[in-house]
C-alpha cells in the first residue's frame, strides 16, 4: 500500500472517531453526521390539476435510494416521508473525500390544507420522488339558525 493511501484511510477513520465521539455536539455544520441519516430535500408547492381541482406537490430529492426503501404516509394534514439510503459498496476504496449522507432518513411535511389520502399519487424518476396530493374540498353546509326572543324582555 503506498503512504499516500495510508494517511487518507488514517484520517477517514479518525474523522469518524471524532464524529462518534462528539456526534452533534457542534450543529450541523462542523461535523457530520456519517452513517447516522440524512435529511432530503423538499420542496412543496400547489398547483392546478389538468382537472382543474387544487392539490399539493411534494418533491424530494432521493438521488441513490432505492424506491423499495421509501415509505410515505399520510397523517392529518403532515406527508410522513421515511426510508433509508444504503452506503455504497466499498471493500477496497479509500476514500479522500466523503461527502455524500447516507442512513435513515424521516421527513414530516406540513401541508396545510386537508387532502384525499386515497387519491395521492407517487412518481419516483431520476432520483426526485414527486408526491401529488389532491386537496380535499371543504364542505359547504349552511344552516339557517332561528333567533329565540325572549318575550319577557320585550
Amino acid at each position: 500500500m503506498r503512504p499516500e493511501r495510508d494517511l487518507f484511510a488514517n484520517f477517514e477513520r479518525m474523522r469518524r472517531e471524532m464524529d462518534e465521539l462528539f456526534g452533534d455536539v457542534f450543529g450541523p455544520g462542523l461535523t457530520t453526521r456519517r452513517g447516522g441519516g440524512f435529511s432530503p430535500a423538499v420542496d412543496v408547492f400547489y398547483e392546478q390539476a389538468e382537472t382543474h381541482e387544487p392539490r399539493a406537490v411534494v418533491q424530494a430529492e432521493l438521488a441513490g435510494v432505492d424506491p423499495a426503501e421509501i415509505s410515505l404516509e399520510i397523517e392529518g394534514r403532515e406527508l410522513v416521508l421515511s426510508g433509508h439510503r444504503r452506503p455504497a459498496e466499498s471493500d477496497d476504496r479509500v476514500y479522500q473525500q466523503l461527502e455524500i449522507d447516507f442512513g435513515p432518513f424521516r421527513r414530516v411535511i406540513p401541508l396545510g390544507a386537508d387532502v384525499r389520502a386515497d387519491d395521492v399519487r407517487a412518481t419516483y424518476r431520476d432520483g426526485i420522488l414527486r408526491v401529488e396530493l389532491p386537496l380535499a374540498q371543504p364542505e359547504k353546509r349552511s344552516r339557517q339558525v332561528p333567533i329565540d326572543v325572549d318575550a319577557g324582555a320585550a
